[in-house]
């Protein structure tokens, strides 16, 4: 059982990263209370850590081939570990959204190398059987988190949905410094600095121009000058990629069809099924009076029908078409989403069952087919850099989701006010709307873009295909 321990070091820090994207989800009310957070603390406690996974994934990569995966996976986790302690000790939501972003950098870290360090351990069918386990524990990381959250926050606190990473990472240190051989370094390799500061400012100041303008209207000094450095670091970045010799993104992977309607899809993907689900928990505990842990599982299906859809259906999916897989698998979501509006303000947990099985039933589609459609699309020196940057799409589409659907349902519900529970109700309704819409639209363009029945080869050995 030796030679799998390497395995389980490496899940062991997958797990961890993944699971706090949604952890934090039902955690949310209590912390609200606790550090006297407003909505847009909220939304920035979600959002720090996915934008610093977004901004630093693809950057971070490039840097662990310069001084080796081992290296990189091992700073990734024990920056992870002290910023979780930093999370679990805050005493404002400002200190907590400052941990929650260098978690995300720890995470970027050991998001960009847990599988190359499985691929350079790994041979023959001991590396089919690695990435298939390393896959499903990424698929089942979702829908744990929040349970997980539930469970902790209702029989310790809040504190603890962090806390509990500590000796995980304890561990998970101790197996990858023991148990992984020294990983090649490539001292050639250049890191895209430039590339990095430009697209992680233009994603900030994006998202922040976005809470800040649904909090003081768009007029608001600040939301304009963040909106506008955000459109100006966007041009940028396209400039600074076109001129640089080792481009982060090479922009002309974005000319390619197929790869375009992958990130179109990717990106959708988080914002339609995953972004509404800060507010959905905030209404099941503030409105419904729901326990954290009955939150948790009142979530649980969306998440459980993805992974039994995944794993049902994935080997019949593989043959098919990315318009089918993709497009259509991203319209469902939208349609799932649109049914979460037939809540009213009588209706009980139970109201959202239907939504959550139909999205999750697209997810399952959708999910398996992205990573391995982005590589297909390129060719197989760029395959990573394509993962890298579909994983980079999901995490920036569900910061910007979160950004936008909060701003949504703030502008109906006015949610810095007193509500009732209609009220309520009305912006959870408006935000399912807008992200329904997200979803059936870009499944649809998505659908018209992958015009060709192109097969999709199999990922490559260093890449796997993760969800949420």
């Amino acid at each position: 059982m030796r030679k799998w321990l390497p395995l389980f070091a490496a899940c062991l820090g997958t797990l961890m990263l993944l699971i706090d994207v949604t952890i934090v989800n039902v955690a949310l009310p209590d912390i609200a209370i606790d550090l006297e957070a407003g909505l847009s603390s909220l939304q920035w406690v979600v959002d720090g850590y996915a934008l610093a996974l977004a901004a630093l994934l693809l950057v971070l990569g490039s840097l662990a081939d310069r001084v080796g995966a081992k290296r990189a996976y091992l700073a990734g986790l024990v920056l992870f570990a002290l910023a979780s302690l930093g999370c679990g000790v805050a005493d404002t939501s400002t200190n907590l959204i400052a941990a929650r972003v260098v978690q995300g950098v720890g995470g970027a870290a050991m998001f960009a190398t847990t599988l190359s360090l499985l691929n350079s351990t790994y041979t023959g069918r001991d590396r089919g059987v690695a990435f298939g386990i390393w896959g499903a524990v990424s698929g089942a990381a979702a829908g744990l988190g929040v349970v997980l959250g539930g469970v902790l926050t209702e029989a310790l606190s809040w504190r603890w949905i962090f806390f509990v990473n500590l000796p995980i990472a304890v561990l998970a240190i101790a197996l990858t410094a023991t148990v992984f051989p020294a990983s090649a370094r490539r001292a050639d390799r250049a890191v895209d600095v430039p590339g990095m500061l430009a697209f992680a400012t233009a994603a900030t100041a994006l998202t922040y121009g976005v809470i800040r303008g649904g909090e003081h209207g768009w007029t608001d000094g600040r939301a304009v000058t963040a909106l506008a450095l955000g459109v100006v670091a966007t041009a940028v970045f396209a400039v600074v990629e076109n001129r640089s010799a080792a481009p982060m993104l090479p922009l002309a992977l974005l000319r390619n069809r197929i790869f375009g309607a992958t990130l179109l899809g990717a990106s959708g993907q988080t914002f339609a099924a995953f972004a509404s689900t800060p507010l959905v928990s905030i209404w099941l505990q503030q409105q419904l009076r729901m326990t954290p842990l009955h939150a948790g599982l009142a979530l649980l299906p969306m998440a459980a029908t993805a992974f039994l859809v995944s794993g049902v259906f994935g080997r019949l999916m593989h043959d098919a078409a990315p318009k089918w897989t993709i497009g259509v698998g991203l319209v469902v979501v939208g349609a799932g989403t649109g049914l979460l509006t037939l809540i009213d303000a009588g209706s009980s947990w139970l109201a959202l069952v239907p939504g959550l099985v139909v999205i999750g039933a697209g997810v399952g589609v959708n999910a398996p087919a992205l990573v391995s459609t982005g590589m297909a699309a390129v060719p197989p020196q760029q395959g990573g850099t394509a993962a890298g940057a579909v994983n980079t799409a999901r995490q920036l589409g569900l910061a910007l989701g979160v950004a936008v659907l909060g701003t949504v349902f703030r502008g109906v519900a006015d949610a810095d006010q007193p509500m009732t529970l209609p009220h309520f109700v009305s912006g959870l309704d408006a935000a399912f709307t807008v992200a329904a819409t997200v979803g059936i639209v870009f499944g649809a363009i998505a659908f018209a873009l992958f015009h060709t029945h192109r097969p999709v080869t199999e990922p490559a050995p260093d890449r796997a295909v993760v969800t949420a």
